[in-house]
């Protein structure tokens, strides 16, 4: 039988439709954040072994409820849900530097890109890849920007520490240098007509 911590964590997770972090849970609940983690993570073996269509997932210092993810055509299909297009290599290249530098602005990542990345930039805050996180203390204070709970849940990690070591970058071998980590976003993604990609990013003109 579910004790009242476990089932009060569970019912906290269904009504919030979103990652919430340990911390509030521990606060509300008046359990420490270790109890609260383990209680996350029991619930996660649960529903796994127990091959529920829900799923618990931990996302670093967060946790959400969701769908299984071997139920997602069948919710596609019920709920008449479009597959989102598949990112572009641009935006795959602007996502990758975001992931293994944050926090940055869109300044760093076009000069590492070479490019402009503006649009690129657009839709992967569109998609929830990455947000605002602030402002840089510098003249014109720029955005900066950093990945999210979707992009961990979408790389299936729960921190960033789990991305794939990337090598060492310096100067302008850093777009070479990120191609391993974009081989390893792009296969996490299934085969479509070139259609459905954004268009990539143009490179910025001079003058």
């Amino acid at each position: 039988m579910m004790d009242k911590l476990t089932a009060a964590v569970e019912a906290v997770l269904f009504a919030a439709g979103e990652s919430v972090p340990l911390a509030r849970l521990s606060l509300i609940l008046g359990a420490e954040e270790a109890e609260i983690s383990r209680t996350v993570e029991y619930l996660a073996d649960l529903y796994e072994s127990e091959g529920r269509g829900i799923r618990v997932l931990r996302l670093d210092d967060k946790a959400q409820m969701c769908s299984a993810p071997e139920h997602a055509a069948v919710i596609s299909a019920c709920l008449e849900q479009r597959k989102p297009p598949m990112l572009s290599q641009s935006a795959l290249e602007t996502l990758a530097v975001v992931a293994y530098f944050q926090p940055v602005t869109r300044a760093y990542i076009e000069q590492v890109r070479g490019v402009d990345s503006s649009y690129s930039v657009s839709v992967l805050t569109e998609r929830g890849l990455i947000e605002e996180c602030g402002r840089l203390d510098a003249p014109g204070r720029p955005v900066i920007f950093r990945t999210t709970d979707t992009f961990l849940r979408t790389m299936g990690v729960t921190r960033l520490s789990e991305l794939p070591v990337l090598p060492e970058v310096s100067g302008g071998e850093g777009l070479e240098k990120l191609q391993s980590a974009i081989d390893k976003l792009t296969k996490q993604q299934e085969k479509e007509p070139d259609s459905n990609t954004e268009q990539p990013d143009q490179p910025r003109e001079g003058g």
